[in-house]
């Protein structure tokens, strides 16, 4: 899924400049690839622009993070990469700062929480492109075959767990803490403890109390008691829950708004609320983001600032949200969505996202924390792990990598 490359990088006869722009894929087949948004959207722009050419290779998410670091390894990197991160390319001086090349109103219509966490000590480097929330899933034939009602509370999700297991439900709460996305579901549940992977600006604080009151109880209430299924959430991944959801045979689970259409598609009938905390429905909901950066190997920084603010145009943004179930980026789109019928759906994910908090992505640190977080936080709810344990050998891995990267 390329597009024509010939030429690449270079400017022509005529002094016109081709900008080179590598993007994640959002599309779950060819029909909704990310490259037929791209192509229509460069069509657009490059009629409107007759002395810029912009030729954009779209790579799946399993591949695209490498592509980039590769053509970045070879002294060929892209005007634009929209990607999974940016902190490394921010630290090592390979990036334009995001007011190098935004507007004033381009920069300032981004969602605070979401320009906020496209920083580097205090520096926008990372331009948020898209984004999504976390909410509770919940099976409403199920529900209403237990006699239960959505849960505010984690007793409340305890109780409902244990009235969907008495019904023979197989994963009553589905708990993926295995490698795909452990760290995801770490997030959210910390965050309804109060707690997170970083408390304070200092550094990390995964063996916080309240991180680890949170986890004595997931192992306590939760697991020991048989209530998130079969498979052990150290060995269950993101991907087999939400198909088990789709199946029937989930009560509950975090999801995010992909899992709408998946659920839609197979005829289950769902339900979504707020995150479960201690005393009541979550604070604070998990936030994720994905990013735009833009190199200054080639120097096109003026090109590039005109082509984005084409990009983050309130129509653009509002098109490619609606297209791949996600939340805009942008004030200006999300009220439009706030307020559309055709994004009710959205509603839930949108709400949560100004309580939202993100992983700490503006750390350089945060790969290798993220790594170990997804290889080992599962033994924390084992028969035999200690959650206090395993989240402190965590702060100690995390305290050692926010050294060495500074």
């Amino acid at each position: 899924m390329t597009a024509v490359l010939a030429g690449c990088g270079l400017t022509g006869d005529s002094g016109d400049v081709t900008l080179r722009l590598v993007a994640a894929d959002y599309g779950d087949s060819g029909a909704n690839s990310s490259k037929k948004y791209w192509d229509n959207l460069v069509t657009v722009y490059e009629a409107e622009h007759p002395g810029v050419q912009v030729e954009v290779t779209v790579y799946s998410w399993n591949d695209v993070d490498r592509e980039v670091k590769e053509l970045v390894e070879a002294g060929e990197a892209p005007d634009l990469a929209q990607i999974g991160a940016y902190a490394d390319y921010a630290d090592a001086d390979l990036l334009y700062k995001a007011a190098d090349v935004l507007s004033i109103p381009v920069q300032a219509d981004f969602v605070p929480q979401l320009a906020d966490a496209g920083q580097v000590r205090g520096v926008q480097y990372g331009m948020p492109f898209a984004a999504s929330t976390r909410v509770l899933f919940y099976n409403k034939t199920l529900f209403t075959k237990a006699g239960i009602t959505p849960p505010k509370t984690w007793d409340e999700l305890a109780e409902a767990a244990e009235a969907l297991k008495a019904e023979g439900v197989k994963y009553p709460y589905a708990l993926p803490l295995g490698p795909e996305e452990a760290q995801a579901e770490t997030m959210q549940w910390m965050l309804s403890g109060g707690g997170g992977y970083t408390q304070s600006a200092a550094g990390y604080s995964l063996d916080s109390e309240e991180n680890v009151r949170t986890f004595t109880w997931l192992k306590n209430e939760l697991v020991r008691k048989e209530l998130t299924g079969p498979v052990a959430p150290g060995e269950l991944n993101r991907a087999d829950a939400f198909a088990a959801f789709t199946a029937g045979q989930v009560g509950m689970l975090n999801g995010h708004p992909s899992l709408m259409k998946a659920a839609e598609t197979k005829g289950v009938k769902y339900g979504m609320v707020t995150m479960p905390g201690v005393d009541g429905p979550s604070k604070v909901s998990m936030g994720v983001a994905d990013w735009m950066m833009a190199f200054k190997q080639n120097g096109h920084a003026d090109q590039i600032k005109d082509f984005l603010s084409f990009v983050y145009s309130e129509k653009n943004v509002l098109a490619f949200s609606r297209e791949y179930d996600l939340l805009p980026v942008t004030n200006s789109a999300s009220q439009v969505m706030s307020a559309a019928s055709e994004d009710a759906d959205l509603r839930p994910f949108l709400d949560e996202l100004p309580l939202s908090e993100l992983y700490p992505v503006g750390r350089t640190s945060w790969a290798t924390v993220s790594a170990a977080v997804k290889k080992e936080i599962g033994r924390a709810v084992t028969p035999s792990g200690s959650p206090s344990g395993v989240l402190g050998e965590l702060q100690s891995t995390a305290t050692t990598a926010e050294s060495s990267t500074g």
